[in-house]
């Protein structure tokens, strides 16, 4: 027989019951427009994701097999429906949820009534494949001109120009790489590697949100509808535009990976403590001021060497040296006290210290969600605040086909 987990030693299985809970209701500055939602995997739902966490009434259509990111772990252990794993039910709340197969003819009737009462469709579907439905923006915007159609691809789409990657899939890391971006992380110039969280999918997504919505008030403004068409790749090189920027001005074509330092401001790095580590940030000359005499060097604030941020850079090594002995010595928390309020100062938080920061509490940062079934979750909240039109989850991800007949219903 299975032991029963322990919360006091497991403290995750209960971390739901101090985080904070799930609006009432739909609520936000977008309560009144209608998004169709045929993403699938990272990049189109982390966009749809952001436009329901903002209100938007996100209607999600899948396949009768499901989105392909349904069934990825992890689940609870307790969790005996498994109607969805952890990254579905994050990048999907806040949705509703209906099956459709749109090789089917009644069902394919039954999407174009839906976009007939949409604002945007937005999908990230390889270039063609709705065109090969018949289900093209064009086909599309005559039956609803005012229609904006979102597209999130590898590589755009040929309608705002034509890459010879166009019919390419990609991922994550395919954009990370192509668009420049790995190339410039890592810790050194040996070592260059892709950025741990999905940043190929979740930039490339709030950029669409950022794009979809300004298309939407066009739309709403002029009742003329669009295309608009984001490119993963591209949104990583608007990134990473850093490396454009240097070869640009100084015919560097090759930014290597500077760790955690900066090549334009010292102190700008990661400094270890007794229990963990910091960050500490001091490019102006006012921060090196304020800095110097805290860790007790305060000659280095008017030294010649140092008193001016361009001598910084030159002579890092003497400024990175001293701080680092200093902070050696102290906890994150001792490091914390002398520093905060006058030299910009952060914890290096590993996830699990995030649901006991404080920042974190009081913003109301972590959100407990509900399950189909087992313990509710907790998600990162919304990081969009507003004093008049309250954001956040108010619904968690649908199971598959959750809401076909109240959808139905209101056609």
């Amino acid at each position: 027989m299975a032991k029963t987990p322990n919360p006091e030693e497991q403290p995750h299985l209960t971390a739901h019951e101090r985080a904070a809970q799930m609006l009432p209701e739909r609520s936000g500055p977008l309560t009144d427009i209608r998004i169709i939602d045929l993403t699938q995997a990272i990049a189109g739902p982390w966009s749809t994701m952001m436009l329901a966490d903002l209100g938007a009434d996100v209607i999600k259509v899948e396949a009768p097999r499901g989105d392909l990111q349904r069934p990825m772990a992890p689940y609870t252990l307790d969790d005996e429906a498994r109607a969805y794993g952890g990254s579905f039910s994050t990048y999907n709340r806040n949705k509703r949820g209906i099956v459709l197969d749109l090789n089917a003819d009644e069902d394919r009737a039954t999407f174009l009534r839906l976009i007939e009462t949409a604002d945007a469709l937005i999908e990230n579907m390889r270039a063609g494949v709705m065109d090969g439905l018949g289900l093209s923006y064009e086909t599309l915007r005559r039956r609803n001109p005012k229609l904006v159609y979102g597209a999130i691809r590898g590589f755009g789409d040929p309608r705002t120009g034509e890459s010879p990657y166009a019919q390419w899939p990609a991922y994550d890391v395919i954009a990370q790489a192509h668009g420049g971006l790995v190339s410039m992380n890592g810790s050194g110039p040996d070592e260059r590697v892709q950025v741990g969280p999905f940043l190929g999918d979740i930039y490339p997504g709030t950029v669409g949100a950022l794009a979809f919505l300004a298309a939407v008030h066009h739309a709403k403004r002029t009742g003329q509808g669009q295309f608009v068409d984001v490119a993963m790749t591209d949104s990583i090189m608007a990134i990473a535009e850093q490396g454009v920027m240097r070869y640009s001005y100084m015919g560097r074509g090759d930014t290597p990976p500077s760790g955690n330092s900066n090549d334009f401001a010292v102190p700008f790095d990661v400094f270890e403590t007794k229990d963990g580590a910091v960050a500490i940030a001091s490019p102006t000359d006012n921060h090196w001021r304020a800095l110097a005499p805290i860790i007790g060097v305060p000659e280095l604030a008017t030294d010649e060497r140092t008193a001016r941020l361009r001598n910084r850079v030159k002579n890092r090594e003497l400024i990175d040296s001293a701080l680092a002995e200093w902070v050696a010595a102290r906890t994150n928390a001792e490091v914390m006290e002398a520093l905060g309020g006058q030299v910009p100062v952060g914890v290096v938080n590993k996830p699990g210290d995030l649901f006991t920061d404080q920042h974190v509490t009081s913003r109301d940062m972590l959100v407990a969600v509900d399950q189909p079934s087992g313990r509710p979750i907790v998600q990162v909240n919304t990081p969009m605040r507003f004093t008049e039109t309250k954001t956040g989850v108010y619904r968690r991800a649908p199971a598959l086909g959750e809401h076909d007949d109240e959808i139905r219903s209101e056609l």
